[in-house]
């Protein structure tokens, strides 16, 4: 009797992962698409190199979106707020920020917005890992990157820490004009540029300043953006604001 081999059924192919990248040039974005095309069950869905790009195509995609590589900063536009909007569009999409930017604020700001993964140029070249990390549900941070999010929260326990009431006017809300003030300095812009937008002196505005740090217990410009946003202090910023 002649025996019949049944061949076996073919395994069903794994769902590919489909990868949108942003960079600010397109050289940035051709070295990551290049390594991330030798990497099997990756498909390299969509590539920007504007914020503007960005948004267009979160809103234009006809495949879900897993992955999204992307700078902060892109020209000088924050992304940030763009992040935040693909999250609430796709909410299981993992973010990987790739940038040279490391200031405490931007970092945190990245964070609250969504990403997962923060990555500083420089330190990782190579995607595989950092990816199968990210993809295993950790998240890939470069060493920098990780004491900016530890000092933050170090910096929120010590102010969180009660203190004595102080006097009247040492701590509290912030005013009218102080909120106008931390909101230009948000924007990027220097305290002279402050002082002609609001007509009042760089003198002026230095003095509030200090009473912006004394109210909220910081010590630098990045901290009291990040303390504002915090504390809902600050409205959103738009994604074509200066840092």
């Amino acid at each position: 009797m002649q025996s019949v081999s049944t061949p076996k059924p073919a395994a069903p192919e794994t769902p590919k992962v489909n990868v949108f990248v942003t960079q600010t040039t397109s050289e940035e974005v051709g070295r990551i698409v290049e390594q991330l095309q030798r990497m099997p069950g990756l498909c390299v869905a969509g590539t920007a190199t504007t914020s503007e790009g960005l948004d267009r195509m979160i809103a234009s995609s006809t495949v879900p979106m897993h992955l999204l590589i992307t700078d902060v900063v892109l020209g000088d536009a924050d992304v940030t707020p763009v992040i935040a909007r693909a999250k609430k569009l796709w909410p299981d999409l993992d973010v990987l920020v790739y940038t040279s930017h490391a200031q405490d604020s931007i970092v945190i700001r990245a964070i609250l917005a969504g990403a997962m993964g923060y990555l500083l140029k420089g330190d990782q070249e190579d995607f595989a890992t950092s990816l199968r990390l990210l993809q295993g549900g950790g998240s890939p941070v470069s060493p920098t990157v990780a004491r900016s999010v530890l000092r933050a929260v170090h910096n929120r326990t010590v102010r969180a820490t009660p203190k004595k009431v102080g006097t009247p006017g040492e701590t509290g809300d912030l005013s009218s004009r102080e909120t106008e003030i931390l909101t230009l300095l948000a924007k990027g812009m220097s305290f002279a540029e402050v002082g002609q937008i609001l007509s009042i002196s760089t003198h002026t505005v230095t003095a509030h300043v200090k009473k912006i740090y004394r109210k909220l217990q910081v010590h630098s410009r990045g901290e009291a953006v990040y303390e504002a946003q915090c504390l809902g202090l600050l409205s959103g910023r738009g994604p074509g604001a200066r840092l």
